[in-house]
């Protein structure tokens, strides 16, 4: 008890939970709560090139998440990006490795379609014709996402 105590008055982020593939994290300092996956790679097994996906709960007024994912490799000026979420496609934006949603109204929207899916992917393709894709489950997503919200009341 006394050694969890010192974990988090040190800033040490804490497990709320995990669900399937998805956890929900509770960074103590500062205090900020998401929800986060890896992606699977063809094999159905966890992408270990440095990938995820993160719906982090925002406090104040807006209260919108912040959804932003890690890219396995950086996309290149001219790259498109494309969250596609069931049957719904959202354009992300993007900075080296690092994509997300342009505003709060796309962003819960992204986070409702999450709710109703089984899979989304990331796809960045190139000018050429080229591809690289991120598949992740989202077995769990919506719970981890509940608990985040619940961890940083």
């Amino acid at each position: 008890m006394i050694v969890a105590a010192a974990l988090l008055l040190a800033g040490e982020r804490v497990a709320l939970g995990v669900w399937q593939r998805w956890a929900a994290l509770r960074d103590s300092t500062p205090t900020r709560c998401f929800a986060i996956a890896q992606p699977l790679d063809d094999a159905g097994v966890t992408d270990r090139r440095g990938a995820f996906a993160r719906i982090a709960v925002r406090r104040g007024p807006e209260r919108a998440p912040a959804v932003f994912f890690r890219l396995s490799a950086p996309a290149a000026p001219g790259d498109s990006i494309t969250l596609t979420i069931g049957e719904r496609r959202f354009a992300l934006s993007a900075r080296d490795d690092r994509a997300f949603a342009a505003d709060a109204t796309t962003q819960r929207a992204i986070v409702g379609a999450i709710r109703g899916a089984r899979w989304m992917t990331v796809t960045v393709a190139n000018p050429g014709g080229g591809q690289r894709v991120d598949r992740y489950p989202l077995a769990g997503a919506p719970t981890a996402i509940d608990a985040a919200q619940l961890g940083c009341r």
